[in-house]
């Protein structure tokens, strides 16, 4: 290296080129102008019109941008304004959201097909057919996961209780609770991940997350219990 290179190198104290930020990101240099124009990345420091040198923590950034552009399937606008607010946080969201999520599947990764699952429970092929075109069930090439196991085995437990077509039941009630547990959990989520991220150890959250599962499964069972006295009270002191 020349004299007058090594001099320029150590001006730079760090700094990148636009060719040495793609590679150390992984990101083209035409997607990182890309960014820089809608706004998700500082100006870079710039010697001349045609020169521009960008800080070592870019990598980082622009990495994260991607990811959350091709996981998370956000918007630049959204990803945009998550990194104006606080990019340590968004980092440490993404890092437990990914952990939480793997440790779920993990529970989910054991399949049966759909033969054994008509051995196992007196359930009509059809309702079973219509339960996975409504969303509850949702079976994958390998067959059905344990928690579509268990709605299984909770409506075949409707349905020997008396709970069926007969009397007007049908799989398209469980759509009633689909739809209010779907507004719940993704309260829950939101919640959980904005008070554990960056605050917790990610191990340490996962399994907060872990423990809570029963409890949670508990109070929903008994707080439906009230609210069905509850409601069942106001009807009769209606008439």
């Amino acid at each position: 290296m020349s004299a007058s290179a090594g001099a320029a190198a150590a001006d730079r104290d760090g700094m990148l080129k636009m060719s040495e930020l793609a590679d150390a990101s992984g990101v083209s240099a035409g997607t990182i102008k890309h960014y820089l124009r809608e706004g998700l990345l500082p100006e870079p420091v710039r010697t001349s019109r045609n020169m521009a040198y960008y800080p070592p923590d870019f990598v980082e950034r622009v990495r994260l941008i991607k990811q959350l552009q091709e996981q998370r399937f956000m918007p630049l606008k959204v990803i945009k304004r998550m990194l104006a607010d606080d990019p340590e946080r968004t980092r440490a969201l993404i890092e437990l959201e990914d952990r939480v999520l793997e440790n779920a599947l993990a529970g989910e990764e054991k399949r049966i097909s759909g033969a054994e699952l008509h051995r196992r429970y007196d359930i009509p092929r059809e309702v079973i057919g219509r339960l996975a075109e409504l969303g509850v069930l949702t079976p994958g090439s390998r067959g059905y996961s344990p928690s579509d196991v268990k709605i299984v085995e909770a409506i075949c437990r409707f349905r020997a209780g008396g709970y069926d077509e007969r009397i007007g039941f049908t799989v398209y009630d469980t759509l009633r609770y689909k739809s209010a547990l779907e507004g719940l959990v993704k309260e829950e989520v939101e919640v959980l991940m904005q008070r554990l991220a960056g605050e917790m150890d990610p191990d340490r959250a996962v399994k907060l997350v872990e423990s809570g599962a029963e409890p949670l499964q508990d109070l929903i069972s008994a707080l439906h219990s009230k609210l069905l006295v509850a409601e069942l009270t106001r009807q009769r002191e209606k008439r």
